[in-house]
């Protein structure tokens, strides 16, 4: 079965009279709950960042801790242990946030497909126009798909909670 067929279960010569003021109003609920999952998309990725700023935060403070004892002569065997259960901490968290964005992304790749056949039967596409305006994500002058941008940052925290998990790693070698 294609898009169509699942999409328009009742046509409008069956439907009746109100077809077309109940299709806008569905299409315009539609848009909606596309534009609510982008909002959601930011509100998990303004969790994550604020999770693996405090998470590089609190390394910093500990090491400056480190560095304060080992002036005064005081040494914490327990340091290397923080430091491999926050890293591995930081790392779990980035994968969980890769894999949230990618699946943010594919739900509203699916969402803006059902949006596009949608149109075909409005007198006007604005979505298909601005993807077309916008070079379909194929052209980067253009146009470049946020999501392209977005999925780097968990992978810029992976690799630094992997440094130190190297680090501290190498340590116990």
């Amino acid at each position: 079965m294609n898009i169509d067929e699942i999409l328009f279960k009742v046509r409008m010569n069956k439907y009746g009279d109100n077809y077309q003021t109940h299709y806008l109003e569905i299409y315009k609920l539609y848009i909606e709950m596309a534009d609510r999952i982008s909002s959601r998309r930011h509100n998990a990725n303004s969790f994550f960042l604020t999770i693996n700023s405090a998470i590089i935060a609190v390394l910093g403070y500990v090491q400056f801790g480190v560095y304060l004892g080992a002036k005064l002569g005081v040494e914490s065997a327990q340091t290397n242990d923080f430091y491999l259960i926050i890293s591995i901490l930081g790392i779990i968290l980035c994968v969980v946030w890769y894999r949230l964005l990618r699946s943010y992304n594919q739900l509203n790749m699916i969402k803006f497909k059902v949006i596009h056949h949608i149109e075909q039967h409005l007198p006007i596409a604005p979505y298909d126009a601005e993807w077309e305006a916008g070079g379909c994500g194929e052209n980067f002058k253009i146009y470049q798909p946020f999501t392209q941008i977005e999925t780097k940052i968990p992978w810029i925290f992976f690799v630094l909670n992997l440094a130190v998990f190297l680090k501290v790693g190498v340590s116990y070698l």
